[in-house]
């Protein structure tokens, strides 16, 4: 928690009170963390719903930071957390677990996996929820009780009752206006404590690429950045697909650029990414721009 001494002595009491010990079984579901957020006030903020048992939503454009976001809250309150990654076809097996045929010496018996969801719950863990809004609408509504004071579900495959154990919580992630997102209904959202993350920009930015890519050239990063932010403005103008603007986008960028030239690493780490050759050629101009 080194990287996190400008939190208020309040909010670092909060982050002590709150951090579990876990026995190694569950070790390797803690994460690293890392994330250097824009403004203190979105950790603050975060930290303090999850301390009070409130859910958090993390609401942003795709590459902008939300999973790293959530896996510092999981580093920063010795928390493991399991995942469930959402699609169109996420089921109530993807969030309950499955059954499946075992063997107990020569007799077959039927036994239950659990899934991300059961597992949380029992454990009294973190639950990440990525990219909530791309599940079908239809699917989300069972985990309903599991979002709201009540902290229940039942398992439909076993009858069973889950009552979460305390420690749990539940961070999820969201892309507004994505391809293959649906707005999520209000009952839902209201589930949620609502962040913004937007987009590192500046020294913040500078510092990510200098600790989490292989560049380590400050007048080469000094140029990713003016890129980075060049990229943002073109997305917010229409110019481009959000995509062209992910941060995890450039980190890889920034990673080739240690050992190809930066202009062939854009092309592979970004501009390459996009479907249409206009948005292609604009990046690679603004690279050409930048890199000579």
């Amino acid at each position: 928690m080194t990287q996190y001494t400008q939190l208020p002595e309040a909010i670092r009491h909060l982050i002590k009170e709150n951090r579990r010990n876990h026995n190694h079984e569950l070790g390797d579901l803690i994460r690293d963390g890392g994330y250097v957020p824009p403004h203190m006030d979105l950790l603050i903020d975060a930290i303090t719903a999850l301390s009070m048992g409130k859910n958090v939503l993390l609401k942003g454009p795709t590459g902008s930071g939300k999973t790293r976001f959530a896996e510092t809250l999981s580093n920063l309150f010795n928390q493991p957390m399991f995942n469930v990654n959402c699609s169109v076809d996420l089921d109530a097996e993807s969030l309950m677990g499955f059954k499946t045929l075992d063997y107990e010496g020569d007799r077959q018996i039927i036994e239950f996996v659990p899934g991300p969801v059961t597992n949380a719950m029992k454990h009294g863990t973190f639950l990440y929820i990525d990219e909530i809004n791309m599940a079908k609408p239809e699917t989300l509504p069972l985990i309903n009780g599991v979002l709201d004071y009540r902290r229940t579900i039942t398992n439909p495959f076993t009858e069973e009752i889950i009552t979460a154990k305390d420690g749990f919580g539940v961070v999820a992630a969201i892309n507004e206006g994505y391809i293959g997102t649906v707005p999520l209904n209000e009952a839902l959202k209201n589930r949620f404590i609502v962040i913004d993350i937007p987009y590192l920009q500046g020294e913040q930015l500078k510092r990510l690429i200098q600790d989490d890519s292989r560049l380590q050239d400050n007048p080469t990063i000094d140029l990713f950045v003016r890129l980075s932010g060049d990229l943002i403005q073109a997305v917010a103008q229409g110019k481009l697909a959000e995509d062209a603007a992910s941060i995890r986008a450039l980190l890889d960028a920034c990673d080739l650029a240690a050992m190809i030239p930066p202009k062939r690493a854009i092309c592979r780490a970004i501009a390459d990414k996009l479907d249409e050759d206009r948005e292609k050629a604009f990046v690679i101009t603004m690279a050409e721009t930048l890199f000579g």
